[in-house]
């Protein structure tokens, strides 16, 4: 074991009712990226909450530089070197770089607190990582990127020996996630091990070693990633062939359904496009670009200022999301955990509470029609879960953003805008999704999706606008025409 830093031996975790881990051993050595793969649900975030103590195993062993180690608690596991980037930061808003990083550790001196030399240190640790960050800057003035970084910078003060890195780049836009590989290909030199969680195939082949696959709670495989195909290694987070990850179009495009001429606003200036009915019409472009903005203008969630939108060729307004709902438009949002859904609430009332004059009476909701309408569109959809009854929260990834689409559909939406459909959502679950927007546009209904993946944008789209700088600078038409290289010509200036 000298090579290894930690080993988990024939873990196993049951709650009442389910078996989360059956079993699972894992290693990591000193020095690596190890990435941890799988859908949602496989059993990786029990892996971690087992690893930083928030859970202790039913059976099984863990051991720590050679040794056993029992009870390990957060303390213990931080005591150890063990810490944990979750996709929520665990950082304090109103206070400064400095503060967050020497916060519960500060340097004092006769019940002073040394600011001059905790900036001296936060930026010695920066300048470690090769980043120019402004000690005394508000966490809340930060981009995600250098909040992400603090929290990075804050373990290194703690003496890291492992970091545990969850959907690291979701937030990020292409430049910074560069500036987050060579910070972890820095903290890899310094002999920092690293479990990178992620499900973006690329990722994994450009930084991981090795990778450790997951299903249904059992460890399958652990392979050194330069010796193993990405089709397979889907192949065996998944357990079946997945075939072409994107569905082919099988319906013919319709009239324009609608027509948008010089939207603009503070965000957006003189967007104008047309939608087809039974299109996918894809959004490109930077994080920053005004991709999202348009969209939010479009559903009446930001003002116009001026322009004018053609619905079915009648003018409407669209001033609030109320008004755009009432004319067919709907919004599955970029975040749809803190905007598309109401997490501690049923699978019930998410689906109906878009539309519940379908499902009311008079005066109260009809339970039964509520309940009737629920069960059809999570059939429909395949939603996996214990009963329509089950909160939100304790769906993956994969099945919320099915739970947001089955609430549009019961507002019966002709337009769908996607935000982002498959962010942090498995390679399984997405192409689940891919197949239910294409099922949609052949039923006749329309979709604008706005995504940061490249494949996805080119695979699912039957048109592509450009946007750079609030502005729409480029469409292209035609399937051949539709590159990375031809798509980032037009996004970056």
């Amino acid at each position: 074991m000298s090579d290894k830093i930690l080993e988990l031996k024939n873990i196993t975790m049951e709650f009442p009712g389910v078996k989360a881990l059956d079993n699972v051993s894992f290693d990591l050595r000193k020095g690596e990226v190890h990435a941890l793969v799988g859908e949602n649900g496989a059993g990786k975030s029990t892996l971690i909450k087992i690893l930083t103590g928030v859970n202790r195993q039913t059976s099984g062993d863990f051991y720590y530089e050679g040794k056993l180690v029992e009870n390990v608690s957060p303390a213990k596991s931080m005591k150890m070197g063990i810490y944990a980037i979750y996709q929520e930061f665990n950082l304090l808003p109103s206070m400064t770089v400095a503060e967050n990083i020497f916060f519960g550790q500060e340097i004092e001196q006769h019940h002073c607190l040394q600011i001059r030399e905790m900036k001296r240190k936060c930026r010695e640790i920066t300048d470690q990582i090769g980043v120019d960050l402004d000690p005394g800057a508000k966490i809340s003035s930060l981009s995600v990127a250098h909040q992400q970084i603090v929290e990075i910078a804050r373990t290194l003060y703690r003496d890291i020996k492992v970091l545990i890195m969850d959907e690291p780049t979701a937030p990020l836009t292409e430049s910074e996630i560069n500036i987050l590989f060579n910070i972890i290909k820095k903290l890899r030199e310094r002999g920092v091990s690293i479990i990178y969680i992620s499900h973006r195939m690329d990722e994994i082949y450009e930084l991981a070693d090795r990778a450790t696959v997951l299903r249904d709670g059992q460890y399958i495989q652990t392979s050194e990633v330069c010796t193993i195909s990405k089709a397979k290694l889907i192949r065996l987070m998944v357990g079946r062939e997945l075939g072409n990850q994107y569905p082919e179009k099988r319906c013919e495009m319709g009239d324009v359904l609608l027509k948008v001429d010089d939207l603009t606003n503070e965000w957006v200036h003189g967007a104008s496009f047309e939608l087809r009915k039974g299109e996918i019409l894809g959004i490109a472009g930077m994080v920053g670009s005004g991709r999202t903005e348009m969209v939010r203008a479009l559903y009446g969630a930001d003002p116009i200022e001026k322009g004018e939108i053609t619905l079915r060729g009648k003018r409407v307004k669209n001033r609030s999301p109320q008004e755009a709902i009432r004319n067919g438009i709907g919004l599955l949002p970029e975040d749809r955990r803190s905007q598309g859904l109401f997490l501690q609430q049923s699978i019930k009332s998410n689906v109906s509470f878009c539309n519940l004059d379908a499902v009311s009476g008079r005066v109260v909701v009809n339970r039964k029609q509520e309940t009737e309408l629920c069960r059809s569109l999570s059939k429909k959809l395949a939603v996996k879960m214990s009963s329509i009854q089950q909160k939100a929260v304790f769906l993956s990834g994969g099945n919320q953003q099915k739970v947001v689409l089955a609430k549009w559909l019961a507002t019966y939406c002709d337009i769908l805008i996607f935000d982002e459909p498959t962010r942090g959502i498995d390679v399984g679950a997405k192409k689940e999704i891919y197949e239910l927007m294409r099922q949609l546009t052949d039923e006749g209904k329309s979709i604008i999706m706005i995504s940061s993946e490249m494949p996805e944008l080119i695979g699912m789209s039957d048109r592509i606008l450009v946007i750079r700088e609030s502005e729409i600078v480029g469409e292209i038409t035609e399937i051949k025409q539709m590159t990375q290289e031809n798509i980032l010509k037009l996004a970056i200036r």
